[in-house]
């Protein structure tokens, strides 16, 4: 009978007639648009995300394989050129581990200890103070004809960068009596004297006494000049220290630049655990009566960079704060 209309329901209620379909009309080509604005896959094997981009497939449409991860063994050497690095940093400016070679120092430290050595205070303008245990380098040959041990190249390398003690033996360990403008005095067998004060020294090893009666060195009164200490060790009878090294170039001071730092804490053997602080002795009223006024110069350049630095934070606040506020 000829073409049949077909009625199709229109978004408005209507229907719309008249309209002929062909029946054999072949369906349009190619996926439906997707009004979700999901991923679809295009014909070139590619997928399409939400963004309009691509993502690139594999053969028959699969992803991409993950890069592969450096193996653990190839990484290893980075890490530990690392590790090395950062050991050599905190060795340098942080802290250091020495080992102590002799009896000197008994029974605060005894022989075969592993000391733990602040580095950072010095970097910061910090000198030396009465009572504390400190590591210098040899003044001038205080070491001479003493044996030292001969560390091989592992030694040498592992104590340089600071993952074993050092291994550098020309370096010594021993307390901090006298620091500058400090008159030190031994008489008989004691006790010391600073600036005119007896120290109670119960550092002392047990059986000897403060000061000792002989006439190479153990009888003196020296006053101690400007950027220099007198150092002295807890075993008094058995100590090559500032008494005994007085006839070379600096009186048997050390000079505060050889001082490489204070030891602050016994970390080995386990049972040896233990920090070394300054002894309540050091804290004596009038003791520091001499030696005041140049600390105070000492410490004035740094008092008065800090006074002088916080009007000018305070005033860089001020402006600061109105801006972040706009």
């Amino acid at each position: 009978m000829g073409d049949v209309a077909v009625g199709t329901r229109s978004g408005h209620g209507e229907e719309d007639r008249g309209r002929p379909v062909d029946a054999a009309a072949p369906a349009a080509k190619g996926p439906a648009p997707d009004s979700g604005g999901g991923s679809g896959t295009a014909e070139d094997g590619t997928v399409t995300n939400e963004q309009g981009g691509t993502e690139s497939r594999g053969p028959g449409g699969t992803p991409p394989a993950a890069k592969k991860q450096r193996s653990f063994w190839k990484e290893l050497p980075i890490l530990i050129g690392i590790a090395l690095v950062l050991a050599l940093l905190i060795k340098t400016f942080l802290v250091q581990a020495f080992s102590i070679p002799s009896a000197s120092m008994q029974n605060t430290l005894t022989e075969g200890d592993r000391v733990l050595v602040d580095k950072l205070t010095p970097w910061f303008g910090s000198e030396p103070e009465r009572g504390e245990v400190v590591v210098f380098h040899d003044p001038d040959a205080w070491l001479a004809g003493e044996p030292t041990p001969e560390p091989n190249a592992l030694q040498v390398f592992l104590g340089w960068i600071g993952l074993m003690p050092s291994a550098d033996e020309k370096d010594l360990i021993k307390r901090v009596i006298g620091v500058g403008g400090d008159t030190v005095e031994c008489k008989g067998t004691g006790p010391l004297k600073v600036n005119g004060k007896a120290l109670n020294e119960p550092y002392v090893y047990p059986g000897n006494t403060p000061c000792s009666v002989d006439d190479q060195g153990g009888q003196f009164k020296v006053t101690v000049p400007e950027g220099h200490v007198w150092v002295m060790g807890d075993h008094r009878q058995n100590s090559r220290d500032s008494r005994y090294n007085q006839s070379d170039r600096n009186n048997g001071m050390v000079p505060v630049k050889e001082v490489i730092g204070r030891a602050v804490f016994v970390a080995w053997p386990i049972n040896h655990w233990d920090t070394l602080p300054v002894p309540d002795t050091f804290d004596q009223v009038g003791l520091n009566d001499q030696s005041s006024a140049a600390a105070a110069l000492s410490v004035a350049p740094q008092g008065l960079a800090l006074a002088g630095a916080v009007p000018v934070v305070l005033w860089r606040r001020r402006r600061i704060a109105p801006a972040e506020t706009r």
